[in-house]
């Protein structure tokens, strides 16, 4: 490592410039989602930060009309629609995770759905500004790491209380940047779910929970966190789907060092079916987070935020029943009060949160 003499002042390099400086932006007022699972603006409780107007006749993608202008359907039920579909990739993705192993399905995934969104979104990166691009390489790195702990996490660990554990990074961000004392008791609620789960919640064999599996639900917090404070920055600089495209560029290529072997193990194995590996990973990446990214925005334009935000609170639920019904996964009465508490303290924020 470099370093200066006594009474010299070390001059940084430009990469360490640009990572600086987008760590310093601050955030954009009317971010647009960026990343695989939308946004918070600082100050308000979670849900996705609503895109700028988009001016007519100008469509950021070359996505299907029904993505586009489904104005027949209302916008709570596409939010909830593409709840659903998110939490059915992951669940769709567990039984990959034996063949390709967690590393390569999830490296797999984030690679399909880079390659769709590139090709829909051509992003121009020419007019981009340095730190612009750190701050898109930052979101796809926390991205990635986001991605492949929930993976992890899922894997040995009920879906419901992965996500309520996951969910506790979006929920953190809202209660820090709040700065209300009464939000300390939804903190506390939420912490009191938490501990249900964690202290007296089973795993899929009635055991104990899987620690290492808890240590990988609490990193995909700490990531979902990072996600979006980065999120905020990369949706004031870029447009559309130009920013999630980048950083799920950037996600796929962060992970291609521990998943491509992996990936290609499992495809070359002797009993393998790669085109049908193939096929199943390049649809789960579909359902995340291609479409329900779509629907998500069409929804936050037709429809108050905080209404959005108090939905999206659902989520761990919503993660929950599609256990249940995919998956096979029945929670006990400990753990639906544990998941109960996390979403009543996010949907407590979110209603007392800053007008």
């Amino acid at each position: 490592m470099p370093t200066s003499m006594p009474g010299e002042t070390a001059t940084p390099t430009p990469a360490t410039a640009a990572v600086a400086e987008a760590l310093a932006m601050p955030p954009a007022p009317k971010g647009e989602p960026a990343g695989e699972r939308g946004s918070w603006r600082r100050g308000e409780a979670p849900g996705p930060a609503a895109p700028p107007d988009l001016r007519p006749g100008r469509p950021t993608g070359r996505l299907p009309k029904f993505l586009r202008r489904p104005e027949s359907i209302p916008a709570p039920l596409l939010c909830l629609t593409a709840m659903f579909l998110v939490q059915t990739g992951i669940a769709l993705s567990k039984p990959l995770f034996g063949p390709l192993g967690v590393s390569g399905t999830t490296f797999l995934r984030l690679g399909f759905a880079a390659v769709i969104l590139l090709a829909v979104t051509r992003p121009k990166l020419r007019d981009k500004r340095p730190r612009d691009l750190a701050a898109a390489a930052l979101l796809g790195m926390a991205s990635a790491g986001m991605t492949f702990l929930f993976a992890g996490a899922v894997d040995r660990l009920p879906m419901g209380t992965a996500a309520t554990i996951e969910f506790l990074g979006p929920l953190a961000v809202a209660l820090v940047f709040a700065r209300r004392a009464s939000h300390l008791l939804w903190a506390l609620l939420a912490a009191g779910g938490v501990a249900l789960l964690t202290l007296l919640g089973e795993g899929d064999g009635g055991g104990a929970l899987d620690p290492v599996g808890l240590l990988y639900a609490f990193g995909a917090a700490a990531c979902y966190a990072l996600y979006i404070l980065f999120t905020d920055k990369v949706g004031a600089a870029f447009q559309g789907f130009q920013g999630l495209a980048v950083s799920m560029t950037v996600g796929a290529i962060t992970l291609a060092p521990f998943g491509l072997g992996e990936a290609w193990h499992g495809l070359t194995a002797p009993d393998a079916s790669p085109v049908v590996l193939l096929a199943s990973v390049a649809g789960v990446s579909l359902l995340l987070p291609v479409i329900p990214y779509a629907l998500e925005m069409t929804a936050l334009r037709r429809m108050p935020q905080r209404v959005f935000s108090v939905l999206v609170s659902l989520e761990p639920a919503v993660s929950a029943l599609v256990g249940l019904v995919v998956l096979g996964q029945l929670l006990g009465a400990t753990q639906l009060a544990g998941i109960g508490c996390v979403v009543a303290a996010s949907v407590g924020a979110t209603l007392t949160g800053r007008r």
